[in-house]
């Protein structure tokens, strides 16, 4: 909920479903984590609206949102048959960074577009190489390496990982403070809600972790520096390459338009996506702005302009008479749309490519479907 009077200060509260009882509050301000809680009489006021509700036997027909982050760290039967609130109380502290990391400003976007955020490496074959063989050594199927939140390479079983747990994960280990090593156990809300896996994470880089889901083995102690050296040693170059791409997303000289300040380019099929603000970090606006910009662009054409996701539900009657009519692309103008005014944000879907661009004012309305069809065939490749 956002809070009127706090500066745009959005609180995010977590009751338990049987008995109203607050559980936990997070607050961010401006993109930040705010220390300011909501005041007991307006949780007060939503426990009483609860049971309120429960007496006059009122049921919840439909949510927004799962609660798929607090299963990620906790299991669904933990959240679904409470027997000590308190103890659930504690436990729930686990997942404060992570929660806190949605709240806040982040740089990456899979959490609008429940596609994971990836990056493209300039020696991507060598480094998929080298994982395929440090996967086999280690005994795991499911092994990727994640840069500043963003998958760079991956195992096959690791991309064929549900929906939710294949977004979390990879957010997960950005939110992690460093460390050389981590044995975290997770449970996937989608594949495996209720029996736990472990993710192991291993430092390459400061900011390049090494990640691999799997059961009681193999011990952490088994990944010995030998193992390690011995995969990843020969590959220092390619990692270090690695490091620049995560605000940024694309290799260093790959060719777009001048004017292309922003971009968001979604595989709808894969459930990938490659966000960057980058381009032109010279201008304005601000990354921030940049991302705030694209993020609500999205949010607007999603619901309007093109069809549902392949997969996320069934199409209506109505929607399949009127498919012809659904628009290919579309763009707008954020102020006037006078000679060098008002930034341009067009939205481009091909098969189950869809791209959106962020352009500065100096770029022609006229232009802007050339432009961005131009654009996605030089993109097609990479995703």
């Amino acid at each position: 909920m956002g809070e009127e009077g706090t500066e745009g200060t959005v609180h995010l509260l977590c009751l338990a479903a049987s008995s109203g009882v607050p559980l936990f509050c997070r607050s961010s301000r401006g993109g930040a984590p705010a220390r300011q809680q909501l005041p007991f009489s307006v949780i007060g006021s939503l426990n009483g609206v609860h049971m309120f509700g429960q007496n006059l036997e009122v049921q919840l027909s439909s949510a927004r949102t799962e609660n798929t982050t607090v299963v990620l760290l906790l299991g669904l039967e933990e959240l679904t048959n409470i027997s000590n609130v308190e103890r659930l109380k504690k436990e729930l502290r686990a997942s404060y960074r992570l929660i806190d990391s949605f709240l806040a400003d982040s740089e990456l976007i899979g959490d609008l577009t429940q596609c994971v955020d990836c990056v493209v490496p300039p020696e991507g074959s060598l480094l998929q190489e080298a994982l395929s063989g440090f996967a086999e050594a280690a005994g795991t199927a499911f092994v990727s390496l994640v840069v500043s939140g963003r998958v760079v390479v991956a195992t096959e079983s690791w991309w064929r990982l549900g929906t939710p747990e294949a977004v979390l994960l990879p957010w997960l280990v950005g939110s992690l403070p460093p460390q050389a090593a981590h044995d975290y156990p997770v449970y996937l809300p989608h594949g495996s809600p209720t029996v736990p896996h472990r993710l192991l994470t291993l430092t390459l880089l400061p900011g390049l972790e090494l990640c691999l889901l799997c059961g009681p083995r193999p011990p952490l102690s088994q990944l010995d520096p030998q193992l390690l050296e011995r995969w990843w040693q020969p590959m220092l170059e390619p990692l270090k390459a690695c490091l620049p791409l995560g605000p940024r997303a694309l290799p260093a000289g790959f060719p777009l338009h001048t004017d292309i300040l922003g971009l968001l380019l979604l595989h709808l099929e894969l459930k990938r996506c490659l966000f960057t603000v980058e381009p032109s970090g010279d201008k304005d606006p601000s990354p921030e702005q940049r991302r705030c910009l694209l993020r609500s662009f999205y949010t607007l054409v999603t619901a309007m302009h093109f069809p549902p996701e392949p997969g996320q539900q069934e199409e209506k009657v109505e929607d399949a008479a009127h498919r012809a009519q659904v628009p290919r692309a579309c763009y707008l103008v954020s102020g006037t749309e006078e000679p060098g005014t008002g930034w341009r944000l067009v939205a481009l879907q091909l098969g189950p490519r869809r791209l959106l661009l962020l352009l500065s004012a100096q770029s022609p309305s006229h232009g802007l479907r050339s432009l961005a069809t131009h654009t996605l065939h030089a993109l097609t490749p990479l995703l």
